[in-house]
């Protein structure tokens, strides 16, 4: 509790306290919360910075790869100086620089049904920035069996999605539900070759970030079998219903 009082804290969330869907109550909550962020890239990076500012109080990070040139332009915890770095110890590093009493813990290595388990069972919030669909559908179906808060989202050129799913709520359709299937082809998917501009994953990224804080802080309205649609050559957003696939 002293921690919650100290003037160092009141001052770095003192704009978030004033507003009165949190105050002290909801930025105690949202200290003592935990999140794992899978894919620290274009989607991972503004969701893991933008948790980290809000005060979120243990972060979890799952990403094997290394930075790369054609990454800095959206995946905005990186640099020129980071390239060959491991992305997750690069993350971490800056993440603990913006706010200093973050716990971070990283997970070096690609996502898979042996190693799921191991590495969600800590959290309760997991936001799934990752860019192909297997590993999409891996998380969905671990998230539903265990009962998980999950925020999916994907970007591709100037066009982003979002799903939030609370599979406590046994009514809460999953990404199976929208697909119909569990094979989806990448491409839909793929920056390399469809190609996508840095500000569609700060937008979709914090995006799944805000998603994220309301579950902690139990406001607002969240996007239950719904997807948000983010067409932003346009500057149009909209959302689509979708049911809950018996089967």
């Amino acid at each position: 509790m002293k921690k919650i009082l100290s003037k160092n804290f009141i001052d770095r969330f003192s704009r978030q306290i004033v507003l009165k869907n949190i105050g002290a109550l909801g930025q105690k909550k949202i200290l003592f919360s935990k999140v794992l962020v899978v894919g620290i890239g274009g989607l991972g990076c503004p969701a893991a910075e933008n948790l980290t500012r809000a005060g979120v109080g243990s972060i979890g990070l799952v990403d094997n790869d290394i930075v790369n040139l054609s990454n800095i332009h959206r995946q905005s915890l990186f640099n020129s100086r980071d390239i060959k770095k491991f992305k997750v110890s690069v993350a971490a590093k800056k993440l603990k620089d913006i706010n200093p009493n973050v716990k971070i813990k990283t997970y070096k290595v690609r996502l898979n049904k042996k190693n799921i388990k191991n590495i969600f069972q800590n959290y309760n919030i997991i936001i799934d920035g990752t860019d192909n669909f297997k590993t999409k559908f891996l998380i969905n179906d671990y998230c539903s069996k265990f009962k998980k808060k999950l925020i999916t989202g994907a970007i591709s050129k100037f066009d982003g999605h979002v799903f939030t799913f609370n599979f406590k709520d046994k009514k809460t359709a999953s990404l199976k539900s929208f697909y119909q299937k569990n094979e989806v082809s990448d491409d839909i998917l793929n920056c390399e070759f469809e190609g996508v501009i840095g500000t569609t994953a700060s937008i979709v990224g914090a995006t799944q970030a805000n998603e994220a804080l309301k579950m902690i802080l139990e406001i607002g309205q969240n996007l239950k079998n719904q997807l948000l649609i983010i067409d932003l050559l346009n500057l149009n957003f909209r959302k689509v219903k979708f049911k809950k696939n018996k089967d």
